[in-house]
């Protein structure tokens, strides 16, 4: 059986641009745009991939924001054009992150300042529907960055990154929040921090497909953490493996661990290191750093992550990527324009990478982009029904 045909969308400000994806040539064609009604934040897909659901706001790092906002597109299953499905439905905050349930019952959206989550029930006609009334007293920690239903969807984690310390106050301790999840409704079940969260600062998971396995990328530390899912606290108290995501973990640079995928056949985790700025909302990064992708094969007896490659990526702050169905083709997104301590300014782009079959990534080419003022802050791959 084929796989099915692959789109990647990618957002600049409040354009979430679309491109076919051509496999074999190693190509993106884009195919036209929407506008959504702020800056696009983060996207996920209906189980179904017949809807698309993309969180969008006007405020971004340090800034609050005073409109923000949750839209269903309906995909055509021909062509992978998206088009206003029901109406916006209005969220209390800027979001970070946005995901559905297994099922395809429950939008479940992330906010990191303040900390906090909410979920929407999705009709049956895939438009966003009411939000569940939560419980006061859920956990939602500090400075979350990603919501996620565990394969068996009877669990949501949030995982929370906390704050390095700064010269006015301390560091804010990160932690995985994990809840139950019965009709919409949320549950404390643990809070998973090491050394209480001091020194652990987690930002996106990813699930290996077949095996109990949590693959985590702890973007303070610079580490690849791995955990052994469970039922009664979601994830293990402790992790089994800690992996260096750095080339050079002793790098004077100021550095973050950014978005992880496990690929489909659960053999290879791939993910992002990231140059930050070497001051706060600067366009030039800090000097001697690594935007480069960190490829790791899975021990599949044990789960060890095993480093066997550090990929340039061709851009600095490498937020996003995704992989196409087929599992052969990467497409990674820098967020800006950067000035690198060489002197030279990269721009934002779409680089895209060839998988092979040992799960090492070869550069085919990359599609700089000219974002102006706003930023390529979400891309990812969804394959068409």
């Amino acid at each position: 059986m084929s796989n099915p045909k692959t789109m990647y969308y990618a957002s600049v400000g409040p354009l979430l641009n679309m491109f076919d994806v051509d496999v074999d040539g190693a190509q993106l064609r884009e195919r036209g745009a929407v506008t959504l009604p702020a800056n696009i934040q983060y996207a996920w897909p209906h189980p179904s991939r017949r809807y698309l659901y993309v969180v969008s706001s006007d405020g971004g790092p340090g800034v609050p924001g005073a409109k923000h906002f949750a839209n269903a597109f309906a995909i055509d299953p021909a062509t992978g054009d998206l088009r206003a499905h029901g109406e916006p439905a209005a969220l209390p905050s800027r979001p970070i992150h946005a995901s559905l349930d297994r099922g395809g019952s429950y939008l479940l959206t992330a906010y990191n300042d303040p900390s906090r989550l909410t979920v929407h029930r999705i009709v049956s006609d895939g438009v966003i529907g009411e939000p569940v009334i939560q419980d006061p007293d859920l956990d939602t920690g500090i400075y979350a960055h990603q919501i996620l239903a565990t394969p068996s969807n009877r669990c949501v984690v949030l995982v929370t990154r906390g704050n390095n310390s700064t010269a006015n106050k301390p560091e804010d301790p990160g932690a995985i929040k994990t809840f139950a999840l019965d009709n919409g409704k949320l549950r404390n079940l643990a809070s998973i921090a090491p050394g209480m969260g001091l020194g652990f600062g987690p930002r996106h998971l990813d699930f290996h497909p077949t095996k109990p396995w949590v693959f985590v990328s702890i973007e303070r530390q610079n580490k690849l953490y791995v955990y052994e899912l469970g039922e009664a606290a979601g994830l293990s108290r402790e992790p089994i493996f800690i992996k260096e995501t750095l080339s050079n973990p002793k790098t004077a640079a100021s550095q973050g661990a950014g978005a992880i995928h496990v690929h489909a056949n659960g053999k290879f985790v791939y993910l992002t290191n990231r140059t930050f700025p070497a001051r706060e909302g600067g366009r030039e990064a800090s000097q001697g750093g690594e935007d480069n992708l960190a490829v790791y094969a899975v021990d599949q007896n044990s789960g060890e992550p095993k480093p066997i490659q550090h990929i340039d990526g061709c851009g600095v702050q490498l937020r996003t990527f995704g992989i196409d169905a087929s599992g052969r083709l990467l497409v990674a997104t820098s967020i800006m324009p950067m000035l690198r301590s060489d002197g030279m300014t990269l721009p934002a782009g779409m680089t895209v990478f060839r998988i092979g079959a040992d799960g090492t990534l070869a550069l085919a080419r990359k599609y700089d982009v000219d974002v102006g003022n706003s930023q390529q802050f979400w891309s990812g791959m969804i394959p068409l029904p």
